[in-house]
């Protein structure tokens, strides 16, 4: 029994990192130029939405992909490699447990995790008394964490000052 719960971590463990070794994305000053040579519209970043600043390990390709998605949908994006996420993640006060592999700035809040750009711009527009959003752990399906037709329900859980969350928005069944 050992052997096998030993097993089936290193097999999800292999799956993450799999999953977070994806082909890097453009720079905020690549997608730019590339929206002025004429490139794909969906590449020029909508000016009502504040920047995201993602932190993350220089080797995450999920994170990667999260950062793609995002400028994908409209928001420019500023992507920094640290190797002390536990830091930013304490200093924006992310809670203990409910934390993923990267950590975004966004306005006067925090996105922790593959949050929907969607969720992200309602937290924007309804300004709620709180620290950010977050996605603990990475699910499957979410955006970055994409696997073929798979998908995994999640909750985006809001954060308040206090610390408590509760349910901002579910994705799946």
């Amino acid at each position: 029994m050992k052997n096998t719960v030993t097993l089936f971590a290193l097999v999800l463990m292999m799956a993450g990192l799999a999953a977070c070794a994806r082909d890097p994305v453009p720079d905020a000053g690549e997608v730019a130029a590339a929206a002025a040579a004429g490139a794909d519209e969906s590449a020029v970043m909508d000016a009502a939405l504040p920047p995201v600043v993602v932190y993350k390990s220089p080797a995450c390709g999920c994170c990667r992909s999260w950062a793609e998605y995002m400028r994908a949908s409209g928001f420019p994006v500023e992507s920094r490699d640290t190797q002390d996420l536990d830091a930013i993640k304490a200093e924006v006060g992310v809670p203990f447990g409910q934390g993923s592999c990267h950590t975004a700035k966004v306005g006067d809040y925090f996105v922790e995790g593959h949050v929907p750009a969607d969720d992200v711009k309602r937290l924007l527009a309804e300004r709620p008394d709180a620290l950010g959003l977050t996605v603990p752990g990475m699910p499957i399906g979410s955006p970055g964490m994409e696997q073929g037709d798979t998908r995994e329900p999640y909750d985006v859980l809001l954060v308040a000052k206090d610390g408590s969350t509760t349910v901002f928005a579910h994705h799946g069944d």
